[in-house]
């Protein structure tokens, strides 16, 4: 199999940073393998502690008055008065940690491999995670004898599959047992022979430790030749050629009253026990593949030359920066990477969408006051930035679906906390529809948290064209943000521009000098960039739903109005005194200017607000914002802000520099199995924490290298470009069905840099403006037309 489409190793994996991922969209596991022992650590996205609260529970102080409460803070911060507005913002709007919970680790499934020979005499041991077919596979052979397992997570089955085969198993011996996260876990052999196990999500970091979802597990094993008995609690099962361990897993999550999930268990077991091994994978194969198979890159010959296609993944990525990232190769299977992750860790039936570590858990994040949660500041939303240019859409579903709790829940929030119709969701949110604001001020009164993860209802949208999908999913969503938006902003009677606040620019904070002369630093302020270019892309896009697919059947001239004159005294962005784009509506001094979050340079790299070719003065702005961050030694240096690195960098067509960022996510802020980290230190991390974003984000970064595309304005022509940051090292490549804005699919190749020409595919109707380099081409397309283009643009066939 091609190297970008493979992770290989010929070491054995003990660690989480050593293992595989697998995963079904709901269920997960981390495959670590050896000779002598098999240890799948087990996952499930709704394994969650904790429990729901009312809106506003853990709140300081609820206020009588939530509006003018609200109303006197504002006028605290609209007279410079900091320290005031700090005062009343911690008595009004932060919360207390009660019951929010976290996603925890199910148990570790352990299988010892016995009576095979003395280990010391394995050779020719390899691993590899096949991403084209989802499957992680270890072979070796010991004493003459070949073995080989193979491990799945079955989507259409529910069922993790772990076969263990060879040329010859007589002797050999499996132990196959199960180890609990928690002390809340028990198991035993059942009646029917088979290992049934029970947990309970019970911890105390983020909970109480008494609440929390439970789950019911079954673990059974099928021989060819062989039998399974049981000992100390334990299946030991034994065959002459194969043998095949089974085990299925549900969670009372959304069923708490009843037994129905339980009894998904055994049906789901008894499903996969009259299926052959052989049967599940093929079934498995013709799940996965047509989703995997939508969209190819490859990025040079290369990459398939010399020792790149033998070479171990760990031992290519150690070796990566030292190359200056001259492997194309690993950028592709990092892209691809992304992809199986993707596929893997969320589905369209999935009941939640993908968290901070995707479906996976190190158990890291869970020990410390992050949560493995829905963190709403950068972290959610990135998981999400390279799903759409990969035509999975589809996968979006699970996320849309916890959009609309979200704001359910989020109404009650609006009223408690503001006095406001709408809806609200801060910094982070949990499986219970969290939406109040956050434990400090400093990170928490995040008021646009929310509506920044509903913002994807806008690109899908773009993406997709589909008036249906922006007339009811989308608008029930965004349509209550607006209405929460409009009451709650106020009015800057020295400007006239309409600001949001108190909210703070995650997570960054700034100096203001009071009346006694003297600096005082803050997170709070009116206003923050990021605030006003999501309340601008929100109101933008609810003026177009209302004017454009609404008028028809409802008269909303007075609604459109309304957008129309909010979206008018917007506070417009604006340059520093160093030159940067503000992140702050004042020019204030960064108190932490080596701080990791790019909050306001969504305007650049999400958005379609600054870009090079229509605000070039605004642009040169954001560069300036990140060759300052760059220039600091202190700067805090994760996965996420090397991935929004790149992915501005690429919008502003500086392609070594993207290629500096991404190679640098690889091949230093990513595990040996790619999965990216956090560095120690930052946001008080001790170790090195899994959070899976920066695959996401790197993913997307390298599609933006090759293709961009903007809408500029709603119902207005797509803007695409084609290599807009195409480095050097990538000088041939090839891009298969890659999705862009407008409805579109895109085929196109390149040779010593220079296009070949592209295919573009329409799903819908619109009008195209197309860039390479100095060539231009213009067009309106309906669904179905499909447009051959040259090197120079020019129209074939």
């Amino acid at each position: 199999m091609s190297s970008e489409h493979r992770l290989f190793y010929t070491t054995p994996s003990t660690s989480f940073p050593t293992s595989l991922p697998l995963g079904n969209g709901r269920f997960a596991a981390s495959v670590l393998s050896c000779p002598s022992k098999e240890v799948l650590i087990l996952n499930e996205v709704s394994f969650w502690s904790g429990k729901p609260q009312p809106a506003g529970a853990g709140l300081s102080e609820k206020p009588k008055q939530a509006k003018d409460e609200l109303r006197e803070t504002q006028k605290c911060y609209l007279n410079g008065d900091y320290a005031q507005g700090k005062k009343r913002a911690e008595r009004y709007f932060e919360s207390k940690k009660t019951n929010f919970g976290t996603n925890l680790g199910v148990g570790r499934l352990e299988i010892a491999v016995n009576g095979q020979g003395a280990v010391e005499n394995v050779s020719g041991f390899e691993r590899e995670l096949r991403l084209d077919e989802a499957v992680a596979e270890t072979r070796y052979a010991l004493d003459g004898r070949q073995f080989r397992r193979r491990c799945f997570l079955s989507h259409p089955h529910q069922v993790l599959v772990v076969q263990f085969e060879g040329d010859d198993l007589d002797g050999l011996e499996v132990e196959v047992g199960i180890q609990g996260e928690n002390e809340a876990f028990t198991s035993k052999v059942n009646e029917n022979g088979r290992l049934e196990f029970n947990a309970q999500a019970l911890e105390t970091v983020h909970s109480d430790g008494t609440c929390g979802v439970k789950g019911y597990g079954l673990i059974a094993a099928t021989v060819y030749q062989g039998k399974v008995q049981h000992r100390d609690g334990k299946l030991v099962v034994s065959a002459k050629k194969s043998m095949t361990i089974l085990v299925t897993f549900n969670t009372n999550y959304t069923e708490p009253g009843d037994d129905q999930w339980k009894k998904r268990t055994v049906s789901q077991m008894e499903a996969a026990l009259k299926q052959s091994a052989s049967d599940l994978f093929q079934a498995h194969l013709d799940d996965y593949q047509p989703l995997y198979r939508r969209v190819s890159i490859s990025l040079g010959s290369q990459s398939e030359s010399g020792s790149a296609a033998t070479t171990p993944t760990d031992q290519r990525r150690s070796s990566f920066e030292a190359s200056g990232y001259a492997d194309a190769g690993m950028f592709a299977l990092y892209f691809h990477y992304a992809r199986y992750l993707t596929i893997a860790g969320t589905r369209q039936d999935s009941p939640l969408p993908l968290h901070l570590q995707g479906l996976w858990n190190d158990g890291e994040a869970c020990k410390m006051g992050w949560s493995c949660d829905y963190h709403l500041d950068i972290n959610t939303q990135m998981n999400y930035f390279a799903i759409m240019n990969s035509g999975l859409s589809d996968l979006m579903q699970p996320l849309i679906t916890y959009l609309g709790h979200l704001a359910a829940s989020g109404q009650e929030t609006a009223r408690v906390c503001y006095g406001c119709h709408g809806w609200v969701a801060h910094v982070f949110s949990n499986v219970w529809g969290f939406t109040d604001p956050g434990w400090e001020i400093s990170y928490g009164l995040n008021v646009t948290g929310g509506l920044w993860l509903a913002s994807h209802l806008i690109e899908i949208f773009e993406y997709s064209l589909d008036d249906d999908f922006a007339r009811n999913e989308a608008w029930s969503v965004l349509s209550g943000a607006a209405k929460f938006f409009l009451e709650y902003m106020v009015e800057d009677p020295k400007t006239g521009w309409l600001v949001t606040g108190p909210s703070v620019s995650p997570e960054n904070s700034f100096f203001v000098v009071n009346k006694n002369g003297e600096k005082e630093e803050h997170y709070a302020a009116l206003a923050p960039t990021l605030d006003i270019v999501l309340v601008r892309d929100l109101f933008a896009f609810c003026e177009y739903v209302a004017t454009q697919l609404g008028c028809e059947e409802y008269n909303r001239k007075e609604e459109i109005r309304t957008y129309q004159e909010a979206l008018a005294k917007l506070p417009p962005f604006q340059i520093g005194k160093h030159g940067q784009l503000q992140e702050w509506l004042h020019d204030f001094e960064e108190a932490q200017p080596y701080h990791r979050h790019l909050s306001h340079t969504m305007a650049l790299c999400r958005s379609a607000q600054i870009s090079a070719r229509h605000q070039p003065d605004l642009a040169e702005a954001v560069r300036v914002t990140l060759e300052r961050r760059q220039d600091r030694e202190d700067l805090e240096d994760i996965e996420f802000t090397a991935a929004l690195f790149a992915h501005n960098y690429a919008r502003l067509g500086d392609a070594d520099k993207a290629l500096a960022q991404v190679g640098h996510l690889v091949g230093e802020l990513s595990f040996d199995n790619l999965l990216s980290y956090s560095k120690p230190g930052v946001a008080g991390a001790e170790n090195n924490i899994f959070v899976i974003d920066g695959n996401f984000g790197g993913a997307a970064a390298i599609a933006e290298m090759l293709i961009r595309s903007i809408i500029p304005r709603l119902g207005g022509p797509v803007e695409v470009d084609l290599l807009p940051a195409l480095p050097a090292a990538w000088a041939e490549g090839k891009v298969r069905g890659m999705r862009i804005r407008g409805g579109l699919e895109a085929d196109f190749g390149w040779r010593d840099g220079k296009l070949d020409g592209v295919t573009l595919r329409a799903s819908a109707a619109s009008s195209l403006v197309l860039f390479y380099g100095e060539h231009r081409f213009v067009t309106r397309y309906q669904a179905g037309d499909v447009l051959k283009l040259g090197p120079t643009l020019e129209l074939q066939g």
